[in-house]
């Protein structure tokens, strides 16, 4: 176990603006890496990852209709849904809701499936499935994408 004085609040404050995750969670991972920052990242992530998959089940009944129209040429419409109207509001759930509208208007996804198996635009090492666990890490509930139209002229 790491030195407790070794851990700065600097240090978790750092780590919490990388990784968005709570101050405990940050101050535990860093005394598990022993004050190694990139260590301490990883463990956040292998964490974050964990939650996903123990939250993948939960009914997602709240959510939002997100438009985005390129050029006057492509239209999508998403619904994206998340456990709570609390988390629906949040930025990190609404930025999420546009990006995607926005892949779907760049990427043409013919379903969701095809959706979230594809890589996401704006960082192709990443599915969007990748790019949706993450938010889901970020709030703490579950996020799912419930249908989508995407009109071309």
């Amino acid at each position: 176990m790491a030195d407790l004085k070794k851990v700065t609040t600097e240090d978790v404050q750092k780590l919490r603006e990388a990784t968005s995750a709570g101050v405990m969670d940050c101050r535990k991972a860093l005394i598990e890496a022993e004050g190694d920052f990139e260590r301490a990242k990883a463990i956040i992530g292998e964490k974050g990852l964990a939650k996903v998959e123990k939250r993948a089940g939960r009914e997602t009944g709240a959510g939002l209709v997100e438009s985005y129209v390129h050029n006057e040429r492509i239209g999508v419409l998403l619904d994206v849904r998340a456990e709570t109207d609390f988390v629906v509001r949040s930025e990190p759930f609404r930025a999420l809701a546009h990006d995607l509208a926005m892949h779907i208007a760049a990427a043409a996804p013919e379903t969701v499936e095809e959706l979230l198996a594809q890589p996401y635009v704006k960082d192709e090492s990443k599915t969007v499935k990748d790019v949706i666990g993450e938010v889901i890490a970020k709030v703490g509930e579950n996020v799912s994408v419930s249908k989508f139209f995407r009109l071309e002229v």
